[in-house]
């Protein structure tokens, strides 16, 4: 099985009848890895195999109705915001938000929560990237003994700049579509 990953819910819509197209066998999986606003969780959820980047619990609720609608149990990663950039999305480790949200996910019947997500902060020396990575891993760990009806096991972690520390620090999925496809119009490198 191949892991395809997509930031924007209106760019993949352009491109799954493509992807769907080559993938002959059914062994490519299609995951939302950038940030979903909760107005378009109704179509991510139609057109993604897994949603890698849930950020709040009223977008964990949105994508479960749309899911249920479906009878489909959609796969998620929570994101986890353990940089300062303002750019950056994702839940604190620390918030309560994210105690709510991991209280109410068993009962989120149509999610299958399987992990969690960070991007390390850009052009930071490699002890403080190293320290993000290590950051999250402690907290899954952390949730994992809080929590344990919940699975966690996935860390998404880890990018074509950086891939190489989070696996040091142990990222189980990464994001190397730079070091593939090269750099995408308009983004940092």
């Amino acid at each position: 099985m191949s892991l395809f990953g997509e930031n924007r819910v209106q760019e993949f819509a352009a491109k799954s009848l493509e992807l769907a197209a080559v993938d002959i066998r059914g062994q490519l999986r299609a995951h939302l890895i950038g940030h979903l606003q909760s107005n378009k969780a109704a179509k991510a959820t139609e057109i993604f195999d897994s949603i890698d980047s849930v950020d709040s619990l009223k977008l964990a609720e949105k994508l479960n109705e749309a899911a249920g609608s479906l009878k489909k149990r959609l796969p998620v990663l929570l994101e986890i915001k353990l940089s300062t950039e303002e750019s950056k999305a994702g839940l604190p480790p620390d918030s309560v938000e994210l105690n709510e949200l991991l209280e109410k996910l068993p009962s989120l019947a149509n999610l299958d929560a399987q992990g969690l997500m960070t991007i390390a902060p850009l052009d930071v020396p490699e002890d403080e990237t190293r320290a993000c990575f290590r950051s999250l891993r402690v907290l899954r760990d952390g949730l994992t003994q809080a929590h344990p009806r919940l699975n966690l096991s996935v860390l998404s972690m880890g990018m074509s700049g950086d891939f190489s520390l989070a696996i040091q620090e142990g990222a189980t999925r990464i994001r190397v579509g730079t070091a593939l496809f090269g750099a995408r119009p308009g983004y940092p490198q």
